[in-house]
């Protein structure tokens, strides 16, 4: 894998708090996030989920401090129809979480 992509895997798993976490909201096993670590590339797929997830947490903590960010994560969120954000993550659903997002930086209601 290249470096750059370990690099923001370690990254994400720091502002998470572990590789359970990291593949709890890619939706994968630790085991495949621990090989990544080591010696295995992503599928396009996961990459992409990884890529987005590094957005999502890096704009997060433009707002607020990491533990309340975690906790946005893992919290039910009005903005999107009272699902959690980690669920649409590990689906993928990167522009939903982008959209709640900004609309708590807005003020604006769900």
């Amino acid at each position: 894998m290249p470096i750059a992509v370990r690099e923001r895997l370690r990254a994400v798993e720091r502002d998470l708090g572990s590789q359970a976490e990291v593949a709890r909201v890619l939706g994968v096993s630790r085991s495949r996030v621990s090989r990544w670590l080591r010696d295995e590339d992503p599928d396009p797929k996961n990459r992409r989920k990884l890529e987005g997830l590094e957005f999502v947490l890096a704009r997060l903590q433009q707002t607020y401090e990491p533990d309340t960010a975690g906790k946005w994560l893992r919290g039910f969120n009005a903005h999107l129809g009272d699902r959690r954000p980690v669920d649409l993550l590990s689906a993928g659903r990167v522009a939903e979480v982008l959209r709640a997002i900004e609309a708590e930086e807005t003020g604006a209601y769900g």
